[in-house]
């Protein structure tokens, strides 16, 4: 019984580790690439696809204004990556750090795409090369897993484009364990599947305390800076997957959306629906960063 638990930390460490050091290569180009071969396909059809892309996740047809889709350029390819953000201000976003740089790839440019549920295709694009990474980001461990984009130009809100709020000074405290919280992103329904979605997507996942997330993964990844979510939902497994990095989980509060994580890390050996928790940066730990480079 011991050496079989020594043997599941441990496999979960490597786990962990080839996700952080090879995001770009591994999920964010192929899902991109992929995402944008289906808009382009369903715009010359002129039909909409609007299957989920979040595991255990309903479509979010303009309910989440904050959202913003990232399309990234990568060195060294032509091929272009994605990962999702959060709008916190009329030029500002917070995204995850490892879609900067994961250790093994980096970006030199990202497309904002505010106002749309697709990637590619609609919405307002902004294009930027100013991003700040936490001068403490650990690719190796996915610490400190967050970064703020600058626009060079202020976004108009309307209806479909509109900031999301942060933790406020009571809420700095609050660990939000046992609360039910949404994640967005473009990710994938299935760990399996072969065919990418094109729609972005929501689920609702509860959020755990980190000593169940510790028996999961490691002391080195889930520090008090993380926030996770059960991998267990009342219909079975249910989480982010590949493609949802960087994008946001937050809680209801009086009916107003609260930022509470950003999408950090998962399993990638046993898939999205292991009902394995996922990883999240935790935002109340970095609300003095962020406020320094809000305005």
């Amino acid at each position: 019984m011991k050496t079989i638990i020594v043997v599941f930390f441990g496999f979960f460490l490597i786990d962990v580790l080839e996700v952080q050091a090879y995001y770009h290569d591994d999920i964010g180009i192929p899902t991109a690439t992929k995402i944008k071969a289906l808009e382009e396909a369903i715009q010359a059809n002129g039909t909409i696809n609007i299957e989920n892309r979040i595991i255990g996740g309903e479509i979010a047809f303009n309910s989440y204004p904050f959202f913003a889709g990232l399309v990234i350029s990568i060195y060294g390819t032509s091929n272009k990556s994605i990962c999702g953000s959060s709008l916190l201000s009329s030029n500002r976003l917070v995204t995850a750090a490892h879609c900067d740089h994961d250790g093994s790839k980096s970006a030199y440019e990202f497309e904002v795409v505010l106002g749309s549920n697709q990637m590619f295709i609609g919405g307002e694009h902004f294009v930027t090369n100013e991003i700040v990474v936490h001068p403490y980001y650990d690719h190796q461990h996915f610490t400190n897993d967050i970064a703020i984009l600058y626009l060079h130009q202020n976004v108009v809100f309307t209806s479909t484009v509109k900031p999301i709020r942060l933790p406020n000074d009571g809420e700095l405290t609050n660990t939000f364990v046992g609360c039910s919280a949404i994640a967005v992103g473009f990710g994938k329904t299935s760990t399996y599947q072969e065919h990418a979605r094109n729609v972005l997507s929501h689920v609702k996942l509860q959020v755990i305390d980190n000593a169940e997330c510790v028996r999961f993964y490691n002391f080195n990844e889930v520090t008090a800076n993380t926030i996770c979510t059960s991998g267990i939902g009342m219909a079975g497994p249910v989480g982010t997957c590949n493609g949802d990095s960087g994008g946001p989980l937050f809680v209801y509060n009086n009916r107003e959306p609260v930022l509470i994580g950003i999408t950090s890390f998962g399993s990638k050996h046993f898939g999205c629906e292991a009902g394995i928790p996922a990883g999240y940066t935790r935002v109340t730990s970095f609300v003095n960063f962020i406020k320094q480079h809000l305005y």
